[in-house]
């Protein structure tokens, strides 16, 4: 990433991997921010500079460290190193939560953060896992800061609990070789190639993640596989149907031994529609009146209808092709 505007707190500059940035981004313009919650000139765009200001970074201090229990693959979700995304996924989740300003933000407090995850992992009798990565992709976020394999090796070395995070990026080169301990599940999102390219805009083909995860595998990690989110175009059975073909035929041995699967059906919300209307007036639209309701304030899901039935077709599909890989749950 080479960003043009470099928004940050001065703060910031008084740590190691503040320095770091500085020097890496040098050329950038530098611009001195009081909040990286509350960047005025930035909140004030209109929706369509949306693809622009994806194209800026924030760097900051991360002071909220509250851990939200979770039911799912983890026991915690943890704010970690980055929030946002520098992809522009028309679904994505963090603009619900960010709005437009769903920019990458990186954080350079690590050493605090890192901290908190070994102690909490030490006072518990049994192994914890943490998703570190629910606000942010961090094997992205690491082309930058080098974090991911930070935290990696050194969370590794306490010999206690798991880390976890998913990904839709393919760059993980620099993670093969690390002592990880068996420490750390990364769990590789998946969707038909047609939606990747039409609607998970800025994020690695499907090929390119298949070979990821064989890699990760290939080099002792834990992985799992993210359906992630199941978006319901009017071909959507044909398309995930050759979905896990490609599955079957180009996941190696070593990950259908032992990967699990995750499945999420798409949320939209009414921030998307207007930010995905502005900012790519020519992109597929994902709201569809015929088999969406309303979910809470200004969000869209599939109805009960629509969603049992993909969820049946899903779940035969995957067991169909992987018998003895578990399903943890569909939402």
């Amino acid at each position: 990433m080479k960003p043009n505007i470099v928004y940050y707190e001065e703060e910031a500059l008084n740590y190691l991997l503040g320095k770091t940035l500085l020097e890496k981004y040098k050329s950038a313009e530098w611009v001195r921010i009081e909040n990286h919650n509350n960047i005025p000139e930035l909140r004030s765009n209109p929706n369509c500079e949306f693809a622009r200001m994806k194209q800026n970074l924030v760097i900051g201090i991360r002071k909220t460290h509250k851990y939200v229990p979770n039911s799912k693959t983890s026991d915690f979700l943890v704010p970690y190193t980055s929030s946002g995304c520098s992809a522009m996924c028309l679904y994505c989740y963090l603009v619900c939560n960010y709005n437009k300003c769903s920019y990458l933000r990186l954080f350079v407090n690590r050493e605090q953060m890192l901290d908190k995850l070994i102690k909490t992992s030490n006072l518990s009798s049994s192994d914890l896992t943490f998703e570190i990565g629910s606000n942010s992709d961090l094997i992205l976020e690491n082309t930058i800061t080098g974090n991911l394999e930070w935290t990696i090796e050194n969370f590794g070395k306490n010999g206690r609990g798991y880390i976890t995070l998913p990904s839709k990026f393919d760059m993980v080169d620099s993670l093969l070789n690390l002592e990880h301990k068996g420490r750390t599940i990364i769990r590789i999102s998946v969707n038909p190639q047609e939606i990747i390219k039409k609607v998970e805009l800025g994020t690695s083909s499907l090929e390119n993640r298949i070979k990821a995860i064989n890699s990760l595998k290939e080099a002792g990690y834990k992985v799992g596989i993210l359906v992630a989110p199941v978006v319901l175009l009017e071909n959507w059975e044909v398309l995930y149907r050759e979905l896990f073909n490609i599955l079957a035929e180009k996941l190696s041995q070593k990950v259908k031994n032992e990967m699990f699967f995750e499945v999420i059906f798409m949320t939209y919300s009414y921030i998307h529609r207007m930010i995905n209307t502005e900012a790519f007036p020519n992109a597929i639209d994902l709201y569809n009146k015929n088999i969406m309701t309303g979910r809470g304030r200004g969000k869209y899901c599939y109805n009960s209808i629509t969603k049992e039935k993909g969820e049946e077709f899903l779940r035969f599909e995957i067991t169909k092709r992987f018998p003895k890989n578990k399903i943890m749950y569909i939402v």
